[in-house]
């Protein structure tokens, strides 16, 4: 199935969606933490006895507000670790994000006051369904909820600050998430073999596929459960191809006034606006 979570007029929840249409959850007024602790199932779109709406009038909210943990790969594609100037790992680039950095589509992406080296990344996001510790990883992909957007935007002059790159991930505002999530029976084993962009407008910025992944996502669940026990609503996120801006010559940073764009095929688009710091702070202010 695939679900978005927000608002429209009258309603707020999880919604199921079909193509252009969208249907609300009857009971599920929170995001999709409600649903995964019902057992994660939901009625077939044709049965559930609500009036549809569109798509387009849902305002989306994250799909787990409150997440344990947002984990990320930092380098998991060779060709973008190559433009990185980094060496191939032998063992996956792990950091985390703070629930401040993260918003939903449609918010504005904050480029901060103190630098304009604000970059994109498209990335494959997991949605945990299953916790666990030590989880195999022949049974890992049972422990998936659902897949869905994510762009990384990093703020690069504070990552390469030090060899932490927590500075630069986590920024208020810059990692925008959904809108919409996918369960694993809509997609190949392991989302494997989609499609994978970012854009501005008609700028391609990245274009590659999620079987460029030297980690799957099987294997990196595994990884991660070997020292950390994952919980039901956790995100993962999967690492971003080539194309990042920090790696064009010239740089190509996203500018306050454009619209970034991130989509994985067969799961949605992912488009929010990009905004200067001192502008929302202006705002605020009246």
């Amino acid at each position: 199935m695939r679900f978005i979570v927000g608002k429209t007029a009258g309603a707020a929840g999880v919604f199921a969606v079909q193509g252009d249409a969208a249907k609300k959850l009857p009971g599920v007024d929170g995001d999709l933490m409600q649903l995964i602790e019902d057992g994660g199932t939901a009625p077939a779109f044709d049965a559930i006895d609500v009036a549809p709406v569109s798509v387009d009038t849902i305002e989306p909210a994250l799909p787990i507000a409150e997440p344990g943990k947002i984990i990320c790969l930092g380098l998991n594609y060779v060709d973008h670790i190559k433009e990185g100037g980094y060496d191939v790992p032998e063992y996956p680039a792990l950091f985390m994000r703070g629930r401040n950095s993260i918003i939903p589509a449609g918010a504005p992406m904050v480029r901060p006051s103190c630098s304009e080296k604000l970059d994109y990344e498209v990335e494959l996001m997991l949605i945990v369904g299953k916790g666990g510790r030590h989880i195999r990883e022949e049974d890992a992909l049972n422990h998936v909820f659902g897949y869905t957007l994510f762009n990384d935007g990093s703020v690069r002059d504070y990552q390469r600050k030090t060899h932490q790159w927590t500075p630069g991930k986590n920024f208020d505002d810059t990692g925008a998430i959904g809108p919409v999530v996918v369960t694993p029976d809509e997609l190949p084993e392991g989302a494997v073999g989609l499609k994978i962009e970012s854009r501005v407008g008609d700028e391609i910025l990245q274009s590659a596929t999620t079987s460029d992944m030297m980690w799957s996502v099987a294997r990196t669940i595994a990884t991660i459960s070997e020292y950390t026990t994952l919980e039901p609503g956790d995100y993962i996120a999967m690492g971003t191809p080539p194309g990042v801006g920090h790696a064009k010559t010239p740089p190509r940073w996203l500018r306050p006034g454009e619209t970034v764009e991130v989509e994985i095929e067969g799961i949605g688009i992912c488009a929010n606006p990009i905004v200067d710091e001192a502008d929302v702070v202006a705002r605020a202010a009246q």
